[in-house]
Order: C-alpha cells, then structure tokens, then sequence
C-alpha cells in the first residue's frame, strides 16, 4: 500500500514525535480505492530552525519517487513540537474537491 511506503520513509526521514498519513483520494474524482491523494502531518525536531518552504522541501525529497510516479497531490503540515502544541494538536482540514465531476 503507498500510503504505508509514506508513512514509512517519512518515520525513517524525521523520527516523528508525530506522524499522520490521511488519504484523501475520496475526495478526489478518482476510482474507488485509489491513493493519489495525501495529507501528511509531521511534527518532528528535524524541522526547528527550517521556514516552511525547507520543511516542504524536506518532505518533497523524502518523497521523491512517490511524488514523481504515484502521488497526484500531497497536502504536507509540519511542525515541531512547541508549534503542535500552540495549534492544539489539530492541522487544518482538506477542503473537499471542486474538480471534475463527483
């Protein structure tokens, strides 16, 4: 499953104090079952220091043969831990798609 090789190489890239991996394909105007569609949230250390388009590039790296040949969209949320406490433990939700016809 893709979204367990995600939640894999992102555990292995940011030893995450957390980690959530959302497939959001539903949403989407894709076939039943699909996973093309990700939210990510990760709060991890790695990102203390980093603006946010560092930590995106982080994520894209770690990510790269996922992104280049499965992945059609990834929403990515990162923090370290005193921003995932001030957020209350809760990232943004994904608005549902206005493409295509659902």
């Amino acid at each position: 499953m893709l979204q367990e090789v995600i939640e894999t190489k992102l555990h292995n890239t940011f030893e995450p104090e957390y980690l959530k991996v959302i497939n959001e394909s539903y949403m989407h105007n894709v076939a039943p079952g699909s996973e093309s569609h990700f939210k990510v949230i990760v709060v991890s250390a790695a990102f203390e220091g980093l603006r946010l388009i560092g930590r995106h590039r982080l994520v894209n790296q770690a990510l790269a043969d996922e992104l280049a040949n499965h992945i059609h969209a990834l929403s990515i949320h990162t923090y370290t831990a005193t921003e995932w406490k001030a957020q209350n433990e809760l990232a943004p939700d994904s608005p549902m798609c206005l493409g295509g016809s659902k």
